[in-house]
């Protein structure tokens, strides 16, 4: 086995990587940007080196500079994890002139299915099933455009050498098509340095399933069954389950025949995973390979027992596969939420930001949480916003689905926006607890799942109404025990008033919605509050953040933790009924506060401008895009909402923007 290895990556899949690695005896380097010289995978590694700027264009993309801290640590192999460089033939050539394993498939495996297009003429000599599609070397966009009218609308875009839904756009109409050829191939150019599109018939609700497969140096292989990615936003999966669930007889074993066919024709060794849409009628059709291990894998890995790491260092070491077909199985059900630094509520735009305080669900041989964030750690603009993986497994689907309800609710973020309450409203869904599952599945759901609920008073109000009491007097408690004279009357905290209820008044903002406190102490343990026009008997303790709330009789539990947003108090509640987090009300001191009039258009997160389509003073009509901008990953485009003047512009192609700057002027028509 390899003495030393390093990893290519960075975040969750770097920490993974690391893990397994130590626990084979391993000794791990780990590569960093400047953006990343305090992250949770540099401080894991045995050994670290820097290699670049905080753009992966300036490090983890920089082939030589991750050759050269392999050559000066004298590691003997490389894995790059997903993403990067993970499918990049070049490095894995680069890897074999400087005497590196590479692990991962050989370099002919990675070009033949690195090409979208080359590798669907593979598959149809393999005899996997494929998609009506054009998938040629001429990419006039006419020629494009008429393939996707000889296919028939809707019709899907894919970047040739793309992946992880980048460089993909629906296409329903001839009148869309330019505008979203020209958007995919931006994107694709960007990410994979490629703007080649092939062109396929898009299913209308179809199922993500995929294979994963591995091989060794033998020509063996296996099947470790399906994962089902079907649930998606911006063609990127967020909850992933294995096995897929209703599938119809005898597919599982069509499918796993089928990829092996697959990997056996690029003479493919290591981790591979073959991906298939399903359409009701249980008919399949190839996608794509990845040639790199998945983001979702971990669900193979709860579901058969092994570690898929721990299998591809073996391979890469050049070991036969440590399993038959016959040797594997398939025990419980699992599921993987991927939690994301993103609103979805403002089209699942990623949320920079620092994470200010962090709790996890607690690990358990049901509950596994792969992370490369920790408290105080930046999510930035260069990078993907996923904060963590969180996986989950037991004895069926129903109870790995309680499972992972409770987990999410257990997973506690302060300082970014997340996604974690959108996940905990998806997998409640009927639909989705009924196996209901579509790669359309949130758009057909979209009302219920973006549903605007009313602020739960009579959950919020007594258990925050609590906790400022208690808070206030532990803060005044300290104040006495650190005084001079502990037994001064300006240290008692019972809020006595002459010939008046003991009661003061907080005032707290949630969800835009005002509440004004009355905090009657009646007993030394007991609180009369009065929420508006609700009246609660409230009692507890409070343990550190930890609080135990009596409503009315109702014993009920709550995180709470304070922080500050600017200049106001914020506190973040997590409950059973949700997270919420309140402001405290600031005194009003009778100064002016200065209101934006609405007229900028701003920013919707921190990111790069990469194309301004207007000029000032140009006249644009309701709809037309005037600027893109890209953070994380994703395009985000600014519309006009109505016709109207762009009066000016204050950015330029290629600069970085803060989150709600102003980036035009606009003047609408008068009506």
């Amino acid at each position: 086995m390899f003495a030393k290895i390093l990893v290519a990556n960075r975040g969750e899949i770097a920490c993974r990587v690391i893990r397994t690695a130590k626990a084979l005896g391993i000794q791990t380097v780990a590569v960093y940007s400047d953006a990343d010289a305090n992250a949770l995978h540099v401080q894991m590694a045995d050994e670290a080196v820097h290699i670049g700027g905080s753009a992966p264009a300036d490090s983890y993309l920089m082939m030589d500079n991750v050759i050269a801290a392999a050559g000066q640590t004298g590691s003997e192999a490389i894995h790059p994890g997903y993403g990067f460089l993970s499918e990049n033939a070049a490095f894995c050539q680069l890897c074999e002139r400087n005497d590196l394993v590479f692990i991962g498939p050989p370099v002919d495996a990675i070009e033949a299915m690195g090409s979208k297009s080359a590798a669907k003429k593979i598959m149809e000599g393999a005899e996997v099933p494929l998609l009506p599609g054009y998938h040629g070397a001429d990419q006039d966009p006419q020629l494009l455009k008429n393939a996707a009218t000889d296919i028939g609308y809707p019709v899907l875009l894919k970047a040739v050498s793309g992946g992880g839904g980048k460089g993909m756009r629906q296409v329903h109409s001839p009148d869309e098509f330019d505008q979203a050829l020209a958007a995919a191939r931006r994107e694709a150019l960007s990410g994979f340095g490629d703007d080649d599109m092939l062109v396929e018939k898009y299913l209308q609700q179809p199922r993500h399933v995929e294979v994963q497969v591995f091989c060794d140096a033998s020509g063996n292989g296996v099947y470790l069954f399906e994962r089902d990615c079907s649930v998606q936003r911006r063609h990127q999966k967020i909850i992933e389950e294995a096995p897929a669930p209703k599938l119809p007889d005898g597919i599982r074993e069509k499918m796993g025949e089928a990829a092996l066919r697959a990997a056996a024709a690029v003479n493919y060794v290591g981790a591979g995973t073959v991906e298939f849409l399903l359409n009701a009628s249980g008919d399949f059709y190839f996608m794509e390979m990845n040639t790199r291990l998945q983001v979702e894998h971990p669900v193979t890995e709860m579901i058969t027992g092994q570690d898929l790491v721990e299998w591809q260092l073996k391979i890469a070491n050049g070991e036969p596969l440590p399993c038959s077909q016959s040797d594997l199985n398939i025990t419980g059900h699992a599921f993987e939420a991927r939690i994301y630094a993103e609103d979805p509520a403002n089209e699942f735009l990623p949320a920079a930001g620092k994470v200010l305080w962090l709790q996890q669900p607690q690990a358990s041989r049901h509950v596994r949480v792969d992370t490369g964030v920790a408290t105080n750690d930046e999510v930035g603009v260069f990078y993907d916003p996923m904060i963590a993986k969180l996986i989950v497994w037991d004895e069926n689907r129903e109870r790995a689905l309680a499972r992972l309800d409770h987990a999410l609710a257990s997973y506690r973020i302060i300082g970014v926006t997340t996604n974690i309450n959108f996940l905990r409203r998806l997998i409640t869904h009927t639909a989705f607890r009924n196996e209901e599952l579509s790669t359309d599945f949130i758009s057909v759901h979209q009302s219920a799942l973006f549903e605007e609920h009313s602020t739960p008073i009579s959950l919020i109000a007594p258990v925050a109404g609590l906790y400022l009491a208690l808070r206030h007097e532990a803060r005044s408690q300290q104040t006495s025990r650190s005084s001079s004279d502990p037994t001064s009357p300006w240290h008692a905290v019972d809020h006595w008033r002459m010939n008046a209820p003991r009661t003061h008044v907080e005032t707290i903002v949630v969800n835009d919605t005002e509440l004004t406190l009355a905090i009657e102490q009646t007993d030394p343990h007991t609180y009369l509050i009065k929420a508006n026009d609700d009246l609660f008997t409230v009692s507890g303790s409070l343990q550190g953040h930890d609080l135990t709330a009596i409503v009315d009789g109702h014993k009920r539990s709550a995180v709470l933790v304070d922080h500050d947003d600017s200049a106001n108090t914020v506190i973040s509640m997590f409950s059973d009924a949700g997270n919420f987090d309140f402001n405290l009300r600031p005194i009003d001191l009778g100064e002016e506060v200065a209101h934006d009039d609405g007229s900028g258009f701003k920013a919707p997160m921190n990111g790069t401008v990469v194309e301004v389509l207007v000029k000032a003073n140009d006249q644009v009509a309701a709809g037309d895009t005037l600027v893109i901008m890209e953070a994380m990953k994703m395009e985000h485009a600014i519309k006009a909402p109505v016709k109207g003047l762009v009066s000016e512009i204050y950015y330029g192609k290629g600069d970085l923007v803060d989150g709600g700057a102003d980036l035009l002027a606009f003047e609408p028509a008068e009506s």
